[in-house]
């Protein structure tokens, strides 16, 4: 079974991405940035979505929100592909989809006070009548994510980076929406504070029911917070899998070593070593067959020649890799010492 017929079989998944591809630039060496992708999220799931720097992560959450327009490809919300949609309808859809931006030191805007910034997406979508109920939802909106009704009065540069994500993430619930892409929203955060976002996160989705897309790349972040995760690279989607079965069981050589390479809280714990040599090669111009065989320490000739399809290996856990040996004994990274 491909990804595909799994999406079909998804018992009414919010969102659906179908063969989607970005590509930038012009002419016969575009720049690759998502290359056929395919995944679905159930209502009230978060779904990870991981990968190195440059595997596409980023594009593909705001080619879901149609913040950057779709090379081909579908992205469905209920059923419908919202690239045909107007502006005027897609204006109106804004409200069931938000984004939470990486950096929330650029993405607030320095110069208006936080009653400002929460109240104009408020207003935006008409959902307060008056100046009072405006006031009392914001008031809600701060407490909801941990701040004091009093904070509205102030401006952004008065807060630290860890209650400056706290209101980005106020700004996109003021819209009640139905579905979140969280886009790497703790790279720009000091570790000290960064557990405090977790747990935000972690509690709105249970209390709220939130349906979310987690774009990271810690893999610690993402056990702890993500029902299912897509495994990227150089675009392409190289594991698809529920988060226990990923962790206990990578069937992929790269999720295999994404994952050796994660920092272990207790370094005399066994580790299993997996080696990627060279670098991640251009999307310009990206390897034949399999795109991680340049850097596949398992990699054979047929790698080359081969486009691996994402195959069902077992209930709900996808990989896309010919070398069937490695899939049927597959690395545990909980058991193989140094």
């Amino acid at each position: 079974m491909n990804t595909l017929d799994a999406i079909d079989d998804i018992d009414e998944p919010l969102i659906e991405v179908r063969n989607l591809r970005k590509y930038f630039g012009s002419g016969k060496r575009p720049v690759r940035a998502v290359d056929d992708v395919s995944f679905a999220i159930r209502k009230g799931e978060t779904l990870g979505l991981v990968g190195e720097s440059g595997s596409g992560k980023s594009t593909i959450g705001r080619t879901v929100l149609r913040l950057v327009e779709r090379t081909d490809g579908e992205v469905r919300y209920r059923g419908e592909d919202i690239a045909g949609f107007s502006a005027e309808r897609m204006r109106k859809l804004r409200s069931k989809l938000q984004i939470i931006f990486q950096d929330p030191y650029a993405s607030l805007n320095p110069k208006m006070r936080i009653s400002a910034i929460l109240g104009e997406a408020l207003s935006t979508h008409g959902l307060h009548k008056g100046a009072a109920a405006r006031d009392k939802r914001i008031a809600e909106l701060l407490e909801t994510v941990g701040l004091r009704p009093e904070h509205a009065s102030r401006f952004p540069h008065e807060f630290s980076g860890g209650q400056r994500q706290r209101i980005g993430v106020a700004r996109a619930l003021a819209v009640e929406p139905e579905f979140i892409v969280a886009d790497e929203p703790l790279s720009a955060l000091d570790v000290s504070i960064q557990a405090q976002v977790i747990n935000l996160l972690a509690d709105l989705r249970e209390r709220l029911s939130l349906t979310m897309l987690f774009i990271s790349h810690d893999l610690d972040v993402v056990e702890y917070l993500c029902d299912r995760v897509v495994v990227l690279y150089l675009g392409k989607v190289m594991e698809v899998a529920p988060t226990a079965a990923l962790f206990e069981r990578p069937l992929h050589p790269y999720t295999q070593a994404l994952l050796a390479a994660s920092p272990k809280p207790d370094p005399l714990l066994p580790t299993a070593h997996v080696a990627l040599t060279g670098d991640i090669p251009s999307p310009i111009a990206p390897p034949s067959g399999c795109v991680f065989r340049t850097r596949c320490p398992h990699a054979i000739a047929l790698c080359a020649q081969t486009v691996p399809p994402l195959e069902e290996r077992a209930p709900g856990h996808f990989s896309a890799c010919i070398r069937e040996d490695l899939i049927s004994a597959p690395m545990n990274l909980t058991s193989t010492s140094t």
